[in-house]
């Protein structure tokens, strides 16, 4: 059975929302188009409307019988004979209309429909003569039809239109949803991650402390390992507080100082002994070149990049194993080998290992170590690669840039630092 990812329901939430955001602004956009389109198309019925009874009452009183206007026929009665402009239709004149006004009734205008045609017929007198003008509106409803069509394409590409503007406007609303329930299980998934490791680590510091007290008599004998514990619970409070800084807007980082990465190798190798020991496993700090191993970065970023990889180490290194921490110093730049002999891994799967939420052959669970690592690396201006054979062991390398300040100002740069991270 396929195994959901985690955010799955996220993803069907905010496809839902950017759905739901999508129709409104297309339903939006297609209702004032529907408006607009209506009261166009009424305002043009209501002029043809205006134009015709216009012309015809014109026509009625001015024209001459034997030169009416184009589509409209003029009908007089005179003694009870009815004249009629040349080609006037043989279904035309209203004659009930001419004798009612030759009666004396008031002038009528009306709209017949006599033969499949419809006609706007006027009827008055001019005089003493009952005169009738009639219209033919097979024009107006052409051009109404040819209006509604119009119409009717305008309202099917101005609803694609809207379509693809409510996709925009949608994305652009769910772009920092989407974005800020990315960050939220990004940092759930780093606290779980980085948190791991110092935990392991006190729980087993606090094991062997408590076995010694008991079997102990004099409690000083355990002081060394108690004050590891509290130097561990220490780091684990920078781990906590990096995270809930890295959790913020991202401009908030501790700042940068000369940073002893020898040193930080040795203390963490001597933090992970215990546990080395538990699985029969072999660590040791070499340094190469000259003395120097200082770079400029976060002691506390660096540390947990340190920690990443020996966990790493541990993990994949069977009993009786081994691993080294080997530190190389350039004019430059400050290299750091974390090598095992452990069950290795395969070269072309290396970059797969910095990417978030990608197993492998060695990445195990969430596969978050290494990209933090990557991370990391990346925003102290370094690079980190992995080599290695199956069966054969590994090795990362972590690149740094040298502190190429002078060492009688590393000083005052580090009582600086202290004071920006006490504020």
């Amino acid at each position: 059975m396929r195994r959901r990812p985690p955010h799955e329901p996220e993803r069907y939430l905010l496809a839902r929302a950017r759905r739901r955001i999508t129709a409104q602004v297309a339903g939006a956009i297609s209702v004032m188009l529907v408006l607009v389109g209506g009261l166009v198309y009424c305002v043009i019925v209501s002029d043809q409307d205006v134009s015709a009874r216009r012309d015809l009452a014109v026509a009625a009183q001015r024209v001459l019988l034997s030169r009416p206007p184009p589509c409209v026929w003029l009908f007089e009665l005179r003694g009870g004979t009815v004249l009629s402009s040349p080609g006037a239709p043989a279904v035309l004149p209203v004659r009930a209309a001419l004798r009612q006004v030759a009666a004396g009734r008031e002038p009528q205008v009306t709209q017949v429909e006599i033969a499949g045609q419809s006609y706007l017929v006027r009827t008055q007198r001019r005089g003493d003569v009952a005169v009738q003008a009639a219209m033919n509106l097979r024009y107006q409803a052409a051009e109404r039809h040819r209006l509604l069509r119009t119409l009717a394409v305008a309202e099917i590409t101005g609803l694609l239109a809207a379509l693809m503007i409510g996709q925009v406007v949608a994305r652009g609303a769910i772009a920092p949803l989407g974005e800020a329930l990315a960050r939220r299980r990004r940092f759930a998934a780093d606290v779980s991650h980085e948190l791991r490791t110092p935990l392991t680590r006190l729980h087993i510091r606090a094991q062997i402390v408590a076995r010694r007290l008991r079997r102990e008599t004099d409690p000083l004998r355990a002081a060394a390992e108690v004050d590891q514990l509290v130097n561990g619970t220490r780091q684990l409070g920078d781990v906590v507080e990096d995270l809930l800084l890295s959790a913020q807007a991202g401009q908030l980082r501790r700042p940068f100082g000369p940073v002893d990465l020898a040193a930080l190798a040795e203390e963490l190798v001597l933090a992970e002994a215990p546990r080395a020991a538990a699985h029969g496993v072999t660590i040791e700090v070499w340094r190469q070149g000259p003395d120097g191993h200082v770079v400029r970065g976060a002691e506390s970023a660096l540390r947990r990049v340190i920690s990443a990889l020996l966990d790493n180490a541990l993990t994949h290194t069977r009993v009786g194993g081994h691993i080294w921490v080997v530190l190389y110093s350039g004019p430059e730049t400050v290299r750091l080998d974390v090598r095992d002999d452990g069950v290795g891994l395969d070269p072309r799967d290396a970059e797969r290992f910095f990417t978030r939420f990608v197993g492998g052959s060695r990445s195990g669970g969430l596969g978050l170590g290494l990209a933090l690592v990557r991370e990391v690396v990346d925003g102290h201006g370094g690079t980190v690669t992995a080599d290695g054979r199956p069966g054969a062991g590994a090795v990362f390398t972590v690149r740094l840039p040298a502190d190429l300040i002078p060492a009688d100002k590393r000083v005052g740069l580090r009582a600086g630092a202290r004071r920006a991270e006490a504020m």
